[in-house]
């Protein structure tokens, strides 16, 4: 089974085969004059703040990863978001997350950074269905606008590929920073770049908080944290979003308390075809974990009725197309639409 370090272990491997062939191959020393930079570039960079030079963290990571770690987080440690990079507390198949020492410009101690992998090791063929009816955003949260930069995504060249990488991290932060404005369980995010998100840490020095999937819970204490999800459910479609991917496995527990993460595959009810049956997975998913709590729960009645409270209002109005009438969860929707609701 792989780890999910393996990729910097893979790359770290053949970027030293790549140096064995080249120091075996014949070839003569070129004769090359590096051409100098144009003026307005030298005078760049002598302007350029060097405190990134001076960034040595306590974290020992491999080489490749001490780069990748270095090009993502060396603005955080410059703009001093960061002062430290202490340890590597959760991987995963699109990024790790680092806790990270704050620095001066957070008032907390610690905080979490979220960097994602290589855009060229990731596999995001599957994310059609969330970028259905996404505006794309840039690095600071804003939507997209030079015709340039839109150019290139429509035509998936490596520069456009880099712009898709920053939007869909973008979405993440963006969606933490409205909903935990609105009162969400969510961690705060600070800041982003175009491949990190540094953001609210949930733990302690040992590592970060488990999943909620890793705990087990009184009933009485799995009753009252049931609705304090099905309350972020419902505070997230009032803001006009929809997870997509929520379940136990994504959700933090710590001291009593949850926290939602893993947000960039966000989508809106507007816009989107496939938003009606993401929501629907997002709700039946958790009902199903608190089943094994012993919380029941009726999903296509709570599914029908957070969709009727919001669902009209800001996103496509249910068809019958999107419901499947041998579907348990969509029986309470037909019945509805049957009585004329």
């Amino acid at each position: 089974m792989s780890t999910s370090l393996d990729y910097f272990e893979e790359l770290d491997d053949n970027e030293l085969t790549g140096r064995l062939i080249l120091k075996n191959r014949k070839s003569k020393p070129s004769t090359l004059t590096p051409k100098p930079l144009p003026p307005d570039q030298q005078a760049f960079l002598r302007t350029q703040d060097d405190t990134r030079a001076g960034f040595r963290f306590t974290y020992k990571a491999a080489r490749f990863e001490t780069g990748w770690l270095l090009d993502s987080l060396g603005d955080f440690y410059e703009h001093q978001w960061i002062s430290d990079v202490l340890r590597r507390v959760k991987g995963g198949k699109e990024a790790s997350v680092y806790l990270c020492r704050a620095g001066a410009e957070v008032n907390t101690e610690f905080v979490a950074a979220k960097v994602y992998r290589p855009r060229m090791l990731r596999n995001l063929k599957n994310d059609s269905a969330y970028r259905e009816g996404r505006v794309d955003l840039n690095e600071s949260g804003h939507s997209l606008t030079k015709g340039g930069d839109l150019y290139a995504m429509r035509k998936r060249s490596a520069y456009g590929e880099e712009l898709r990488h920053t939007s869909w991290i973008a979405y993440e932060y963006t969606a933490l920073r409205t909903l935990h404005a609105a009162g969400a369980d969510v961690p705060d995010a600070y800041t982003m770049n175009t491949n990190a998100i540094l953001m609210g840490f949930v733990g302690n020095l040992n590592g970060c908080a488990p999943a909620l999937s890793e705990v087990r819970l009184e009933r009485a204490e799995a009753r009252s944290l049931f609705e304090r999800v099905l309350h972020n459910i419902d505070l997230m479609l009032a803001n006009n979003i929809i997870h997509g991917d929520l379940s136990a496995y994504n959700i933090l527990y710590w001291d009593g308390a949850i926290q939602l993460i893993d947000f960039p595959q966000v989508i809106s009810p507007q816009g989107n075809s496939n938003a009606f049956s993401l929501f629907k997975r997002d709700v039946t998913r958790i009902c199903e974990y608190f089943a094994k709590q012993g919380v029941k729960s009726d999903p296509g009645r709570l599914v029908a009725g957070l969709w009727d409270k919001y669902g009209q209002r800001q996103g496509p109005v249910i068809d019958p197309a999107m419901l499947d009438p041998e579907d348990e969860l969509d029986r309470a929707l037909w019945q509805k639409r049957d009585q004329g609701h």
